[in-house]
């Protein structure tokens, strides 16, 4: 066997994809270091060739089930996030509360169970214009962004709820928001006729966005 040939183990080794043991490490490595939660994609192009991302974060997710931290689903993205339940354990003293007024939870509230919607249909169904501060609040929380254009009259713009948003709320998707009944159980609505006909889905109805033509 000549030195360098393709049937060399030491050239062999180069080439060869990682245990599925040290994917998992990697895999770990790159989510515990990452301010953000990091998507598939970004896994594949940092990891080296061959590996299988996917399957590591399967594993993984497994793997801390039940424990202090957990592996969650942000959005098509992935993050460690601590246990819902031992939450109440990472408060700080110093934290700051920015307290959103009616009309900011109101238009989230709208985007989050409508979107894609136009500023124009939360409008319809609040029964009042939105302000551009309220707007701008929502948007410099990172809590609400542009969606695409409506390919309808004067395409005007939509607005959809981030990634951040579902991150800071615990869902993994805006179909874990919450029902109407468990809206009003958790005591955060009351039997009053809600605003302009927005209507929470029933618990087992999950949300669903408007079916319209939109810009790329």
């Amino acid at each position: 066997m000549t030195e360098g040939s393709a049937t060399d183990p030491i050239e062999r080794s180069l080439f060869e994809a990682p245990t599925p043991g040290e994917q998992e490490r990697m895999v770990e490595a790159v989510l515990f270091a990452s301010a953000e939660p990091v998507t598939l994609a970004e896994l594949v192009a940092r990891l080296p060739q061959g590996c299988d991302p996917a399957e590591a974060l399967v594993t993984l997710r497994r793997r801390f089930e039940g424990r202090g931290v957990q592996l969650v689903k942000v959005g098509d993205a992935y993050a460690f996030r601590t246990a819902p339940d031992l939450g109440h354990l990472m408060r700080k003293e110093t934290t700051e509360h920015r307290k959103l007024s009616r009309a900011a939870i109101e238009t989230l509230a709208i985007v989050a169970y409508h979107q894609p919607v136009t500023r124009a249909e939360i409008e319809e169904i609040r029964g009042v214009a939105v302000s551009r501060g309220t707007v701008d609040q929502l948007m410099e929380l990172d809590w609400i962004r542009f969606g695409r254009r409506r390919m309808t009259p004067g395409r005007p713009v939509t607005f959809v709820v981030t990634d951040h948003f579902l991150d800071h709320f615990g869902l993994e998707t805006t179909r874990d928001l919450p029902g109407l009944k468990e809206l009003r159980a958790a005591g955060l609505l009351d039997n009053r006729p809600l605003p302009g006909g927005f209507l929470p889905p029933d618990d087992d109805e999950a949300p669903t966005g408007q079916s319209e033509l939109f810009e790329d």
